[in-house]
């Protein structure tokens, strides 16, 4: 067996003062590229560990999902010895992560001037809902985002009441921001020694996340509207129906239609001057969705699925996410990994060099909270004679 590999992000220290999702899930993938990362809690812990069902063995797996690969210590900060020891592993750290309303934790001498006076090579990324101006005294929460952002605008049938994503969609989009913000500021204190503010709020993650819908209205004064699933510039785009169950089809160009058509046996219809072109096509949609759905009913979708597949039409069965993952491990993408013997799902940015790691399950509350007091305030743990050896980031002080 050859040398173990480590992570790309090996021998970075993370102070994780984030919870629930957008800041977990970040510095999950972090974790899982090899970083160090310390979860700072309040004494009654992150909000999720309470958010269920479902659950596992008792434990949220809400908090389950984004958690693992850290170490947990619960702070109270309001208590001076919590306090000095929260500074201490801020001024360790390489990163720090807090999604505090803005301004939060100034008063505990946590806020970013505070930490770049002590430590002038710490990037520090703040989370929150609205930024750090107008929308400071909001709070952050994805439903409150995808209301205001336009989303649920979007979202539901054209003459029906709008709809959320299924999942906290700005929460993740803003977690990866804010991962794509650290490793850029390491980039850039590598290069120049210096760390730097990264802040990402919800509501630009989802401006940002709404691409061509902001896009049209930014720069083509165009206001979107609720389609369904229709797309405004693509068709089809969307589930059809067929003998016994919908599938997805999609004609991303005009070739892909011809394919379509001819698989369906229509021939003709790349031909019609409504049907030659996707815009033609998406301004008589009206008229070329019944002539698609009468063909697509002679047969199952499992039939449609295996022949458009294989003539390079674009479609799929709309699955659950049993069927997700099911689908995944089909694929060998083996989806499900094991940290610690609680169940995830892989990290998904596959290294030929430096793989993710799976090395710890999500903590419980201040599991290690013994031995990393002991490790930054250099007192014995009360059961130990001496402080134990520190994990990574053991050589800093």
């Amino acid at each position: 067996m050859g040398e173990q590999r480590t992570g790309p992000l090996d021998g970075v220290l993370v102070a994780d003062f984030s919870r629930i999702l957008a800041g977990p899930y970040a510095t999950m993938l972090l974790a899982d590229l090899g970083a160090e990362v310390i979860k700072v809690e309040g004494l009654g812990g992150d909000d999720t560990r309470a958010w269920t069902p479902p659950a596992r063995e008792g434990v949220s797996t809400y908090y389950l999902g984004v958690n693992r690969n850290k170490r947990s210590i619960a702070l109270d900060l309001a208590d001076p010895d919590d306090l000095a020891v929260a500074r201490e592993l801020a001024r360790r750290a390489d990163v720090m992560i807090e999604n505090f309303r803005p301004g939060g934790l100034r008063r505990f001498g946590l806020d970013y001037d505070s930490m770049a006076a002590g430590n002038d090579r710490i990037v520090y990324a703040s989370v929150s809902g609205f930024g750090a101006l107008g929308g400071a005294h909001l709070p952050g929460y994805d439903l409150m985002v995808q209301a205001a952002s336009g989303l649920m605008s979007l979202t539901g049938d054209a003459d029906g009441p709008p709809y959320k994503a299924g999942v906290a969609v700005f929460d993740v989009i803003a977690g990866l921001h804010a991962a794509v913000g650290i490793l850029a500021a390491l980039h850039h204190r590598a290069r120049t020694g210096v760390g730097q503010h990264v802040e990402v709020n919800l509501l630009s993650s989802a401006l940002s996340g709404l691409v061509n819908h902001t896009s049209g209205y930014v720069a083509g004064g165009a206001s979107p509207y609720r389609m369904g699933n229709g797309h405004p510039s693509l068709f089809p785009y969307e589930p059809l129906p067929t003998a016994d169950g919908d599938l997805v089809v999609i004609a991303g160009n005009d070739g892909q239609f011809r394919r379509l058509c001819q698989v369906l046996g229509l021939p003709e219809l790349p031909d019609d001057p409504r049907f030659g072109r996707n815009q033609d096509r998406t301004v008589h949609r009206d008229a070329l969705r019944p002539i698609l759905v009468a063909r697509l009913a002679r047969r199952t979708r499992d039939e449609w699925f295996r022949d458009l597949t294989a003539a390079g039409v674009p479609c799929a069965p709309i699955a659950t996410v049993d069927g997700g993952v099911a689908l995944a491990q089909e694929l060998g993408l083996d989806p499900v990994v094991t940290a610690g013997g609680v169940p995830g799902v892989r990290h998904p940015i596959g290294f030929s060099e430096t793989p993710p790691r799976y090395d710890l399950p999500p903590p419980g509350l201040d599991e290690h909270g013994d031995d990393i007091r002991a490790w930054l305030t250099g007192r014995p743990r009360p059961d130990r004679p001496a402080a134990p050896s520190p994990p990574r980031p053991g050589d800093r002080t």
